[in-house]
């Protein structure tokens, strides 16, 4: 497009539009300006959405990739995995039943330490608390 220049006079002569046409003619541009708008953002959404569609696929693929990785290497270094499996859950088992006879057997020393320290109680009144009251009740020594 090219730009004409127009002088004063010109315009002057140039017949005026009627306000009502003009304000119509904004509100026109307005209404459009508004739905380009909407359209950029509702397009814009569709975009988020099928960009997270494709990477929740790109993570599908390699979540699989990596599973078949890992079977593999639990196949090649155990066999089924099944004795692997019942090693682990017979050692879970030892571990427990020792942890199990540990507290049997210190279950009573504890609850005597425990008793112990509550019944010992100190009835000394340190002497920064005996000041620290007498100051706040303005008895003097």
């Amino acid at each position: 497009r090219s730009i004409k220049r127009v002088s004063y006079e010109q315009l002057s002569k140039t017949p005026t539009m009627s306000s009502g046409t003009g304000i119509q003619e904004l509100m026109a541009a307005e209404t459009r300006a508004s739905q380009i708008v909407a359209e950029a953002r509702a397009a814009r959404g569709d975009r988020m959405k099928q960009a997270k569609v494709d990477a929740q696929s790109l993570i599908d693929v390699y979540k699989g990739e990596k599973q078949e990785e890992f079977n593999s290497r639990v196949l090649a270094a155990g066999g089924t995995g099944g004795s692997a499996s019942a090693k682990l859950q017979a050692e879970t088992n030892n571990n427990i039943q020792a942890m199990q006879g540990q507290f049997q057997s210190n279950s009573q020393k504890a609850t005597d330490v425990l008793l112990s320290k509550c019944c010992e109680v100190s009835l000394e009144v340190p002497t920064a608390r005996v000041r620290a009251t007498q100051k706040a009740y303005g008895v003097a020594k």
